[in-house]
């Protein structure tokens, strides 16, 4: 009898070894497949956030271009008064993404920009003064925006 319980008993664990093996095998390769899919999807995040960032940084620029040239362009009709108001109003709405979508330092300088157009735009500087006055905020956010973007 008990010579024909020895090959069940062996029999036995080694089914139990085989599926152990097997069960760890596939626990093994199910995690490194998450973290591939993990690596993968946090990538696919960085860059949707890159081109969401960019973009922004186009349109803010571009506003800050009208705003400039409606500071160019000054006088007193209500069709400027409108144009400019709309250019800060959209130059405030892109302030505030940029407060959402990058550091801090870059929000401040973003902040100092348009508060230096919202000034020229408002009050009458002297010739030439309009350009010295937005050449250091713009300078200044320009450069951060580009070191932000070469991370």
């Amino acid at each position: 009898m008990q010579t024909q319980v020895w090959p069940a008993i062996l029999s036995l664990v080694g089914v139990l070894f085989g599926g152990g093996l097997s069960y760890l095998v596939q626990a093994n390769v199910q995690r490194r497949t998450e973290r591939v899919e993990l690596r993968r999807l946090a990538t696919e995040r960085a860059e949707a956030r890159r081109v969401e960032q960019l973009e922004l940084l186009r349109e803010f620029v571009r506003v800050a271009q009208r705003a400039e040239r409606a500071a160019e362009d000054r006088d007193t009709t209500p069709s400027w008064k409108a144009s400019a108001q709309d250019a800060l109003d959209e130059l405030w709405v892109c302030e505030r993404m940029i407060h959402i979508l990058f550091d801090s330092s870059l929000h401040d300088l973003a902040r100092a920009y348009v508060k230096a157009l919202d000034h020229v735009l408002w009050q009458k500087l002297e010739d030439g003064a309009l350009w010295d006055y937005l050449k250091g905020p713009k300078a200044a956010f320009l450069a951060a925006a580009r070191s932000e973007l070469s991370r």
